[in-house]
């Protein structure tokens, strides 16, 4: 990734059809897809570069909150 190209981002396509209920409900269900999918914070991270140091640092963070959520839930169903 030497040459500065951004990396593809790969994902599902979103579609959101507009029925008898309205573009309203069509735009917060947009929203909502969205920020499941996580458009938004990815759009945020790609605004500004980041050095390969910063990106491990992010990632094993996540990974720890991730797996720090992970065991919460499990203590909870036990």
């Amino acid at each position: 990734m030497s040459s500065g190209n951004p990396e593809p981002v790969l994902g599902r396509h979103l579609e959101v059809r507009v029925d008898e209920r309205g573009l309203d409900r069509a735009i917060r269900k947009l929203r909502r897809l969205t920020a499941s999918e996580g458009v938004l914070r990815e759009m945020k991270r790609r605004r500004h570069y980041e050095k390969p140091s910063q990106r491990r640092k992010r990632k094993t963070r996540d990974a720890a909150r991730r797996r720090k959520r992970r065991m919460r839930r499990q203590e909870g169903i036990s």
